[in-house]
């Protein structure tokens, strides 16, 4: 029977993570299955609450907020590090509710998919969209300027505008991208042994293309399952945030065309690319500043 670890990174977030928890914990999977929370810090009494009401969980305090992908790695290092260790990893957002089952199938797809490092399921907001994280193609140049410069929300079904977020394929299509996001994702612990652990240089944002793009390099596929669906309330750390969400945004952008595109780009586009995402940083403050405070997110 293969064995599935949980990473849920939470940073104040207590009534979201209550929820998320026992979504999983109603579940009883076939699968066997380890929690882990890393609490980056929280003042909201997180901490407290897993040690009281979820005593199985294992908890792991930062004194420190570290971001994403230092909370994850966090537990991924523990979890690897185990005599036992799992099967696989699947790092999952606090403000995320797992249906009955979802864990179950995700794994079945994995094991019936040897060829697969990671995969990621359909995620829904609130409102019953689409989160149009859960399937991305990475943001070379080409697909960044398209994105940037607004082509891909005017033209969502043109394939060569809308290759980021891939809004012209039918969302209920299972398709192998080039990455799904960090809310949801399913790894194989041997990829993540062969691929390594996050990036820390990115704080919040960009972490998980940067983990999908070394997967992708090592040869393995990724896709995207909308057979299973996971529902996510989507932003609840940024929100509490948001200038400096912003600001972790666009430098995860920086960083990540920095450490994979900059080399094979001309000099010239790289300058033009390096004050692009300055612009667009400097528009995303100025909107937010305008909105009212509950109106205000992180881009």
């Amino acid at each position: 029977m293969a064995s599935l670890a949980l990473v849920i990174a939470n940073y104040n977030t207590r009534d979201l993570l209550r929820a998320c928890l026992r979504s999983i914990t109603e579940d009883d999977p076939r699968c066997a299955i380890s929690i882990w929370v890393v609490d980056n810090a929280s003042n909201d009494d997180s901490a407290a609450m897993v040690r009281t009401e979820f005593p199985h969980v294992r908890l792991i305090v930062s004194p420190h907020n570290g971001g994403f992908a230092f909370a994850n790695n966090l537990a991924l290092r523990a979890i690897l590090d185990e005599t036992d260790a799992a099967d696989y990893v699947m790092l999952l957002n606090p403000d995320t509710v797992v249906p009955r089952g979802a864990l179950d199938l995700l794994v079945d797809y994995m094991e019936a998919h040897p060829d697969v490092g990671a995969c990621g399921p359909k995620l829904l907001l609130p409102d019953g969209s689409l989160d149009l994280a859960c399937r991305r193609s990475f943001p070379t140049p080409e697909v960044a300027f398209y994105r940037m410069i607004g082509l891909s929300r005017l033209f969502p079904r043109y394939p060569r505008f809308a290759r980021y977020n891939l809004t012209y394929l039918d969302e209920n299509c299972e398709t192998e991208v080039d990455s799904v996001v960090g809310a949801c994702m399913l790894v194989r612990a041997s990829v993540v042994r062969e691929v390594g652990l996050l990036d820390e240089a990115f704080f919040m944002y960009g972490e998980d293309l940067d983990w999908a793009y070394r997967i992708k390099q090592y040869g393995w596929r990724i896709m995207y399952v909308p057979s299973v669906t996971v529902y996510h309330h989507k932003r609840a750390s940024s929100s509490q945030r948001p200038v400096q969400a912003i600001r972790w945004f666009y430098d995860a952008m920086r960083i990540f065309h920095r450490k994979h595109f900059a080399a094979t780009t001309p000099a010239l586009l790289n300058a033009m690319i390096e004050t692009g995402i300055t612009l667009k940083e400097f528009l995303s403050l100025g909107s937010n500043l305008i909105r009212p405070p509950v109106a205000r997110r992180a881009r």
